[in-house]
């Protein structure tokens, strides 16, 4: 038994913000009451006076890497920087080695979580077989194996009859389609946002249309199908406002942003920094206040760090060939932080957007912290300055553009099933 006393608990899915106790037995909440108001001898005592008491943040979007790519990260690294910052569950893209297309491969994924994890491993399904945007892949055996998605993330489906057909057959099997916008064509060759600061650097841009048309596409097909398309990694002002538009039509689809966007422009590209080379890449400022107005509306669904580890030797190169994608686990936390402490969201709102709304939309269980739930929960130090030091990450990842950034809010303890698993 564990007794949280005194902290500062915020349930989204409960409407709670207020200082509560919360008694834990056999991985499960038993009881919540006011503060001092329950009292259980013979348990351990956490005192969380002054710290913030949260549901164990869902990350909807990371890649673990494993299986084929553990030189950038495994299982275990992965989920140990999940829980350093305060994830209690992954959701792992299905770019592997071999491709998580096949029931074997989400079986290994699920079998080496169950054994070398320390968070909860949720993996996405391939939509099509090797991500190559020709032929589905068999989504009736994926779900039986346990995905709890399907996504080409990393590659855009361009086929609209793919597309179309996927959506259909996902829908029969109640999975959401995480859909990377992009077309092909128009991005070929870029490597950051196409503007001025491109045109100033001399480097290939990726003009924003590129998102805006595949966004477009996408819910014109979820409209047509009746199936759940969730947008990845919302980037543009026109794709907030599209996706804004279709919700308003009753077409059944969310989205995400992701820390870095809601933090960083492409100026930060201008020390030719590869680490802030991700795709999407960093657009405008323009895109950014759309992105936090999005947050604020309800627009975006859901806050993910698109966690993109990768090795020294593929990002200390030049910007053309260097990998796409940062790290993001364990500074997402701080980053989302700064959105209450600059007073865009209320801390119930902020949080609604880790927990109780990317298990709403993958169907899975967590993100709550009511009577009878699972007992995963994480407990923040929101005045806590630090400052990021990549040789600390427990990520195998170094590659963050965050490098020295003074960071304020850091994670004390985070408790999985009722135990304490880091901190």
């Amino acid at each position: 038994m564990i007794l949280i006393k005194d902290g500062r608990l915020i349930d989204p899915s409960q409407g709670l913000d207020g200082e509560y106790d919360i008694l834990i037995r056999e991985g499960r909440v038993e009881k919540i009451g006011p503060r001092g108001s329950i009292g259980v001898e013979g348990c351990e005592v956490i005192e969380a006076e002054g710290l913030w008491v949260i549901p164990g943040m869902i990350d909807m979007h990371c890649h673990l890497r494993e299986p084929g790519y553990e030189y950038k990260e495994t299982i275990r690294t992965g989920t140990l920087a999940g829980l350093a910052g305060g994830f209690t569950a992954l959701v792992a893209m299905a770019n592997t080695d071999p491709v998580n297309d096949d029931a074997s491969v989400t079986r290994y994924i699920l079998e080496k979580a169950e054994k070398e994890g320390m968070c909860r491993v949720c993996p996405v399904g391939a939509l099509t077989r090797g991500m190559k945007g020709e032929n589905l892949s068999d989504i009736g055996e994926l779900r039986e194996a346990g995905v709890v998605a399907l996504s080409d993330d990393g590659r855009p489906v361009a086929r609209s009859e793919i597309m179309r057909r996927g959506l259909e057959y996902a829908k029969a099997f109640d999975l959401p389609i995480i859909s990377h916008c992009e077309d092909p064509d128009l991005s070929k060759g870029g490597v950051m946002n196409e503007g001025r600061v491109s045109t100033l650097l001399g480097l290939k841009g990726i003009p924003s249309i590129s998102e805006v048309i595949m966004i477009a596409r996408d819910i014109a097909l979820a409209g047509f199908t009746g199936g759940r398309l969730h947008i990845a990694h919302v980037s543009t002002r026109e794709g907030v406002q599209l996706i804004r538009e279709a919700k308003a039509k009753g077409i059944e689809v969310t989205a995400e942003v992701t820390p870095h966007h809601l933090t960083l422009t492409e100026e930060a590209l201008k020390d030719f920094d590869t680490n802030a080379k991700v795709n999407p890449p960093l657009r405008t400022e323009e895109d950014r206040e759309a992105l936090i107005e999005g947050l604020k509306d309800g627009t975006i669904d859901v806050i993910a760090t698109d966690h993109a580890p990768h090795s020294p030797v593929e990002k200390e190169v030049e910007m053309d060939l260097a990998a796409f994608g940062m790290v993001g686990l364990e500074t997402a936390l701080p980053l989302m932080l700064r959105l209450v402490e600059e007073g865009v969201l209320e801390p119930l709102s902020l949080f609604e957007k880790v927990t109780v709304n990317p298990a709403r939309i993958l169907g899975i269980e967590g993100g709550s912290l009511r009577q009878g739930s699972r007992a995963d929960a994480v407990l923040i130090d929101p005045g806590k300055e630090w400052v990021v030091d990549p040789s600390l990450f427990h990520s195998r990842g170094r590659n963050t553009p965050f490098k020295g950034w003074k960071m304020k809010g850091k994670v004390v303890k985070t408790i999985l099933e009722g135990k304490v698993v880091y901190g």
